[in-house]
């Protein structure tokens, strides 16, 4: 440990921390495309593109365990992976699953674990082609190392939005954020009452979005058929606020999103309301989503609007211009990345 003056990691936050500790990478082997900043590196192996990515998942900090099944758990750890490569506008065919754990959990726990990757991976006809496992003091960890492919005109980056596209979003925004919140409440009432039972009905949709998210292949696939490459995109985790930031930080651009525009479903609205929660701010800022955020040209307008699933909520602009949320009323509103933060005290 390092005895000097000492920085906190919460000074830099999750992003910073990575861009500091990665900025003076070099690519030494000309395979290695591209590296670290986007959803996936790039490799390049006789002419066709790898995608690689890796996702951690800790117990406590990722998911709890109180209310989250095994299953559903090993489901989703492998979606959030596939999901990063379909960002790429690329698919996913491999993965290798590394876990830690600690004596609490038996055989059987891993085999309802391993079902719910087994189960995501059949969905996406993706391989599981090896991994590792250890001990774990402080619970479970989950290392997902995912590999994909794309051909290099396909491939879809961060950085290529430009001044007028249109910003584009894949089904809808918070309610896996709602979910989380409607379990977080009933995990406190249990504990105050080991015998109460939850009342999930007209909430179904709710718990499915935390519990077991769909990685948006059939997104991708749409995308490919209608002929429209996006110029940017990315998977929305920690918010849509967040991973709108990150396109314009990296593509150079600011951007209008209108708060009229933002897909919710019927179900979020009602949680939101219940709890007393900002509907806007649960969608822009809530996370786990895993829905599609891209960019294309102004002139594929027409062709978008027709295309099932898939919303126009704004425009890139100039830098200049800033990053706004224009209101209801039609007031203009900074964007601030206020998703979910990784590294906390």
């Amino acid at each position: 440990m390092h005895k000097g003056n000492r920085t906190d990691i919460a000074r830099l936050g999750e992003f910073g921390l990575i861009k500091h500790l990665t900025k003076d990478i070099e690519l030494l082997n000309k395979e290695s495309e591209y590296g670290v900043g986007d959803d996936a590196a790039v490799l390049n192996f006789a002419g066709k593109r790898t995608l690689v990515t890796t996702d951690l998942l800790m117990e406590g900090v990722h998911f709890d365990l109180v209310y989250t099944p095994l299953r559903h758990l090993g489901y989703k750890a492998a979606m959030v992976n596939f999901s990063d490569i379909y960002a790429m506008n690329g698919r996913p065919k491999q993965i290798t699953v590394s876990i830690a754990l600690s004596k609490r959990f038996c055989i059987e726990d891993m085999e309802e674990f391993y079902a719910g990757i087994k189960l995501a991976c059949a969905r996406h006809q993706v391989d599981i082609v090896g991994g590792d496992t250890t001990a774990s003091l402080t619970g479970l960890a989950i290392s997902i190392t995912c590999i994909g492919e794309a051909e290099e005109t396909d491939i879809v980056y961060r950085n290529g939005a430009k001044d007028t596209d249109l910003i584009c979003v894949s089904g809808d925004l918070g309610a896996a954020y709602m979910g989380l919140q409607l379990m977080e409440r009933e995990k406190s009432v249990f504990q105050d009452d080991a015998q109460a039972q939850p009342d999930f009905a007209g909430k179904e949709y709710l718990l499915e979005r935390i519990l077991k998210p769909e990685a948006r292949r059939d997104i991708v696939e749409t995308l490919h058929k209608a002929g429209i490459k996006p110029t940017s995109m990315i998977d929305i985790s920690d918010g849509l606020s967040s991973e709108l930031m990150h396109i314009c930080t990296q593509s150079n651009t600011g951007c209008r999103i209108y708060e009229d525009r933002l897909p919710i479903d019927y179900q979020t609205a009602v949680m939101a309301e219940e709890f007393n929660m900002n509907l806007s701010t649960c969608a822009l800022n809530g996370g786990d989503d895993y829905e599609l955020l891209f960019t294309v040209p102004l002139t594929r307008h027409e062709e978008i609007a027709k295309l099932e699933g898939i919303r126009v909520i704004g425009h890139i602009t100039k830098p200049e211009l800033g990053r706004m949320l224009v209101s209801r009323d039609g007031t203009e509103l900074e964007l601030k990345a206020q998703g979910w933060v990784a590294l906390q005290d």
